[in-house]
């Protein structure tokens, strides 16, 4: 005879509540990209998931939290790329190798999530909504200061006695938000036209510090 698992068995609620998360995040995903980030209710997500806004707000703070949910995912790729670097590389050499082998790394780690489609129309939804847009930038400055520190610690460097980790992080950091703003302007929301766009920009940054504009 076999005994089956009661329903409060902590594997299986642990995969029911997952299962809730994913469903919800794909839902807000779906409503904010197809009527609007700022038209969309959390009882409107709720609704097509079958939850009650409660349950909603046992996985998710806010709507914003939603809408920035993978990219929490990316940027701790990204970070945990550029920790892993060989210690020999030039700190802008290490991000920009860091950031390209993620965006070819990445891809998997979004689709466990949600499908990889929906991930960039939302971040393309990110960039031309202002109210998200406002908050991007605010967590791209939050996301340069441990990128520095990662820098100064890579380099043997006290990040608040040297100002180099954090200039050369903000560097970096304002060709990819150039990139992504660009990018989110057009129409191919893909990862292999992100790549490389972001490598060509990168390109184009790092011959642009050494080379005279008047010559070329």
């Amino acid at each position: 005879m076999t005994t089956e698992l009661p329903d409060s068995a902590p594997g299986l609620r642990a995969r029911k509540k997952q299962r809730t998360r994913d469903e919800l995040l794909h839902a807000a995903l779906e409503l904010f990209t197809s009527q609007g980030y700022e038209e969309t209710t959390v009882d409107e997500i709720s609704e097509a998931v079958q939850v009650s806004q409660r349950t909603f707000f046992r996985h998710f703070s806010s709507k914003e939290d939603a809408a920035f949910r993978v990219q929490d995912l990316i940027e701790s790729h990204f970070v945990t790329a550029v920790s892993g670097r060989p210690p020999g590389e030039a700190p802008l050499e290490a991000m920009r190798r860091a950031v390209l082998d993620a965006w070819n790394t990445v891809g998997e780690a979004i689709e466990a999530l949600v499908p990889l489609e929906l991930h960039m129309r939302t971040y393309q939804l990110i960039e031309s909504t202002p109210s998200l847009l406002a908050t991007h930038m605010r967590r791209s400055a939050d996301l340069e200061e441990v990128l520095a520190r990662v820098i100064a610690e890579r380099e043997g460097l006290d990040v608040d006695e040297d100002p180099r980790p954090r200039l050369v992080v903000a560097a970096f950091s304002g060709v990819m938000r150039m990139t992504g703003r660009r990018w989110g302007a057009g129409n191919e929301a893909t990862v292999e036209s992100i790549r490389e766009m972001t490598a060509a920009y990168l390109d184009r940054f790092e011959s642009a510090l050494a080379a005279d504009w008047h010559r070329e």
